[in-house]
């Protein structure tokens, strides 16, 4: 394999924002969630100079915290929203076949059916139309099953449970690593995209917006990057930057939060995951390598946004609903992790918006400003291709049409001959086959470069102290090439080593923070900021886990500081994501 990829270093950070101070931009994008890594890929391939800025880390948000599939929205038959459902299954096709096949793939689901007569119709008719959508491209067709056929699946499933189930399939991601591909695609591509970069406030000629103020967190420093055209896909902050610019939106969005725990693979016998109805939302079982991830939630959030907080209440609730369906009974002690997100939802000021809520919206509440909210994460290269769309009309040439629909993220290239060589690849860098495969799927073809590392440095080869399933290699590249600045990047997002080990990755901290200082220039006072870091944020979620709701659990949560913002003064102008 030769491929080989831009790197997301700290020279490129320095270099790129550098760059946004001393040209105008066509297209500035705020927000390093994946709609904004799909709108930076998308504008820099219609030939724009395009710069991404990110208050935080790449998926830090939302995009990090999702249930890590790409689908159809099966239950969105239900509600008659066809065009949703095929246009979502349209780009899960893309996502497995074409643009991502290294980082996503097929996982089976059972719907299990507890009524004898009515349901098996009613349901399979309702999957069969999924597929006849677009279902089948890319994953197998559904199958109808007896109950013994669903239990020999599933043993974990309780006999009272189902009837009969029917088994179809859908797409699974890690989301942070994908929607981090999709930025260094993006990079790879020509765009300035830099995180730890927050907007904190808007360059205006006259009405119309031509850039934003944007202040390096890791500095201090602000300075002005300019731009004929500025996106925000800000998601939950997305009515900070409506207020900002001086008016009501055309809608307004609210936060909902979804959480999901993390339990190993040895707890439940199955191999399928699963998905069935809740008296409040739609629960799945799903499969996650060594793991399990059983969620979600659907409740209004109204307190902090950067850092919403799992109580024991939510817990307890996805424990009640799961145990429901198995035979061995979950408890908390089972739990190795746990995770809250936030959705973006829709809620218009008018009957005709208010219908917005599971789709996305574009507009324009301002000259050179557009705003991209809504939507879903296996959509996100619709909202992005739409977002610049909209931006595109103010600018003074003609631009080409959105091509992403046919540009393989990085990694992708090479893929499938690589794969089928990894017995190769393990002989020839000593390394276990399935290490081999575990870098394939989480990197693709750029695996080369990580094994071209374990050659010149062997100990990077060794497994990841307290996470075992990694490699030392893995985390020294996400500081050189992934655009990790702290240790909380590496071990949440660029691995997730902090919802897939029992300690939450106390463990791991320092000998990660050690491994990455002489790429991000750490001094020995910095590493143990960062450890002191992780080990406060670890603690404040464990606390924020134990409190009975939302308040006291917000609370507990921010009880550890934000790495990014720590001493630095108070902007001049109200900060925005």
């Amino acid at each position: 394999m030769s491929v080989k990829a831009i790197d997301l270093d700290p020279a490129y950070r320095a270099r790129a924002l550098r760059e946004m101070t001393e040209t105008e931009l066509d297209v500035l994008v705020i927000g390093g969630g994946v709609v904004g890594a799909g709108a930076a890929l998308d504008a820099v391939t219609r030939g724009l100079r395009t710069g991404l800025v990110e208050a935080r880390d790449f998926a830090s948000g939302t995009s990090s915290r999702s249930s890590k599939l790409i689908h159809g929205g099966l239950r969105y038959l239900e509600q008659l929203n066809f065009g949703l459902v095929r246009e979502a299954l349209r780009e899960r096709s893309l996502i497995l076949n074409q643009l991502a096949p290294h980082l996503a793939r097929s996982v089976p689901f059972l719907y299990p059916l507890q009524h004898r007569f009515w349901e098996r119709p009613y349901v399979g008719s309702g999957v069969l139309l999924y597929d006849t959508m677009g279902g089948r491209h890319g994953v197998p067709a559904h199958r109808h099953l007896t109950k013994k056929q669903a239990l020999r699946q599933f043993p974990s499933l309780r006999k009272d449970a189902l009837v009969g189930a029917v088994q179809y399939y859908d797409g699974q991601v890690d989301d942070a690593r994908h929607t981090m591909m999709i930025a260094r695609t993006a990079a790879e591509y020509g765009a300035l995209c830099t995180t730890s970069t927050q907007v904190v406030g808007f360059l205006r000629e006259g009405n119309r917006v031509v850039g934003a103020r944007v202040r390096d967190l890791e500095t201090g420093d602000e300075f002005d990057v300019r731009a004929r055209q500025t996106i925000n896909a800000a998601g939950v902050w997305t009515d900070d930057i409506q207020e900002m610019v001086g008016g009501r939106g055309q809608f307004h969005v609210r936060a909902s939060k979804g959480v999901h725990i993390v339990v190993p693979r040895d707890r439940i016998t199955a191999s399928t995951g699963i998905i069935s109805r809740t008296e409040k939302s739609v629960l799945f079982i799903i499969p996650w390598d060594t793991h399990w991830i059983i969620g979600t939630t659907d409740t209004d959030w109204s307190l902090d946004r950067a850092h919403p907080a799992a109580s024991r209440s939510d817990i307890d609730y996805l424990l009640d609903q799961a145990n429901r369906l198995l035979t061995n009974q979950l408890t908390h002690d089972d739990i190795v992790g746990v995770y809250a997100g936030l959705r973006p939802l829709l809620a218009g000021e008018s009957d005709e918006t208010s219908q917005l809520s599971r789709e996305h919206a574009v507009v324009s509440p301002v000259a050179g400003l557009v705003l991209v909210a809504g939507g879903k994460y296996t959509t996100y290269r619709v909202m992005a291709k739409d977002a610049v769309d909209a931006a595109v009309h103010g600018l003074p040439v003609k631009v080409p049409e959105s091509c992403t629909h046919r540009l393989p993220l990085v990694g992708a290239d090479g893929y499938l001959a690589a794969r089928n060589q990894r017995h190769d690849l393990a002989a020839a860098s000593g390394l276990h086959v399935a290490r081999i495969e575990h870098l394939l799927g989480r990197y693709g073809s750029l695996s080369n470069e990580l094994l071209d590392l374990v050659r010149e440095r062997p100990e990077l080869g060794e497994p990841m102290p307290g996470a075992e399933t990694y490699l030392k290699v893995e985390i020294y590249y996400a500081a050189r090439a992934e655009g990790a600045l702290h240790l909380e990047d590496i071990l949440t997002r660029r691995t997730r080593i902090s919802i897939e080990t029992e300690d939450r990755g106390v463990v791991s901290a320092r000998p990660a923070a050690e491994l990455v200082a002489p790429v991000l220039g750490w001094d020995a006072e910095t590493i143990e900021r960062e450890v002191a870091h992780y080990h406060a944020r670890v603690a404040a979620e464990r606390q924020s886990q134990q409190e009975p709701d939302d308040q006291t659990a917000d609370a507990a949560r921010l009880g550890a500081p934000d790495v990014r913002v720590t001493d630095l003064p108070a902007p001049g102008l109200r900060p925005v994501a």
